[in-house]
């Protein structure tokens, strides 16, 4: 009796939840509110943007010419430093021992060649000229002996074979004193101008190969560059200190101890100039033919969409690149390429961040 009962009750409750679940399935779920409101643009027509928040002299990413071993840094995030104070130090025990090694061997090509253009010595006449007295005064005793020996010839009472000594004996006595009057003539000219030529070059090349590790040395001291102020005088060289932009430390992503290489992209210290900001838009190649250069802009922070600063027209980067800003949509290629157009955010000291992203709009209305 209960089974009889119990099967078609069993039966009318799953056909019941079966119709529920259908029911539900077949509902449309309400529309979900976005976490944040999406921006909107004030122009009728307009391209829209991704922005970059970035100095007016752009990111200036400092690196290092050499690698090594960081030994000192002399800056911190938030720092103004001016062109020319520096940022941070390498190791530079090597090359100030192979600087003093190189100044020693100038040291010695200048003393080399003072001596030589120094000479004759005074000290060294007298006894070259006593060596051509010498000289003379033996010349004139083998001359007496020869004229002796030549008369006992003739008289038939000396031996030829003396006669033929007391001959060589003087041309030897006249080849001692050319000697002796040639080392003295030697002497006193001087050095040879070619020997002072060779001198005056390796004292040259000595000197070169100081300035050359002076050289490697100041690259292991790395400052700020000198970067001129827009606006300036470009004629003007060497660019004057008060055309030099001031500069804010943006990032540190070193410290001492730190071994640091010279590959390109590696940033160590992030620099950007103090003052006004720029924005860097991205317009996609697809809405390149409707920008005009000169459109007006508004941009908003991400997350903010009620907050609105003006933009003016600032330059166009003619060179299309390929697009790093993805924002992950749908239909965004990741082959994309886009127009970047520089604008200037038109508010002194606005809330904002060097590298913040914003939503850019800009005015495509026909003026």
């Amino acid at each position: 009796m209960v089974i009889r009962y119990l099967l078609p009750a069993l039966s009318v409750v799953a056909f019941s939840f079966a119709v529920l679940q259908m029911t539900k399935a077949q509902q449309k779920p309400p529309p979900v509110s976005p976490p944040v409101e999406p921006g909107t643009s004030p122009f009728g027509k307009q391209v829209a943007g991704a922005g970059i928040v970035e100095p007016e002299t752009e990111n200036i990413a400092v690196g290092t010419h050499v690698p090594g071993v960081v030994k000192a840094v002399h800056v911190r995030v938030e720092d103004r430093i001016r062109a020319g104070e520096p940022l941070f130090d390498l190791d530079d025990r090597q090359m100030s021992a192979e600087l003093t090694v190189r100044e020693s061997a100038r040291d010695s090509a200048a003393a080399q060649l003072a001596k030589q253009e120094a000479m004759p010595r005074r000290e060294e006449l007298p006894p070259l000229e006593a060596k051509v007295l010498e000289a003379r005064a033996n010349l004139t005793d083998k001359l007496k002996q020869f004229e002796r020996a030549k008369r006992e010839t003739d008289s038939g009472v000396g031996a030829t074979e003396t006669f033929e000594v007391r001959q060589m004996a003087v041309e030897v006595a006249r080849a001692q004193l050319r000697q002796s009057e040639a080392a003295l003539d030697l002497t006193r000219a001087g050095a040879w101008k070619f020997d002072i030529a060779v001198s005056r070059a390796a004292l040259t090349q000595a000197r070169a190969q100081c300035d050359q590790t002076r050289t490697e040395l100041d690259r292991l001291h790395v400052t700020a560059p000198r970067v001129r102020r827009p606006g300036t005088d470009r004629t003007r060289n060497p660019i004057p200190e008060s055309d030099l932009v001031e500069f804010r430390v943006l990032q540190v992503s070193v410290r001492p101890g730190e071994y640091v290489s010279a590959a390109s992209g590696q940033a160590i210290i992030v620099l950007g100039t103090v003052g006004r900001l720029n924005v860097r838009v991205d317009v996609d190649e697809n809405d390149i033919a409707r920008f005009k250069p000169g459109a007006r802009g508004s941009a908003s922070p991400r997350g903010e969409p009620g907050t609105r600063f003006p933009l003016s027209f600032v330059r166009v980067e003619p060179y299309v690149v390929p697009k790093k800003s993805l924002t992950g949509g749908n239909t965004e290629r990741v082959d994309t390429r886009v127009l970047q157009v520089i604008y200037a955010l038109d508010v002194s000291n606005p809330p904002l961040f060097v590298g913040q992203q914003l939503d850019v709009s800009l005015d495509t209305t026909a003026p």
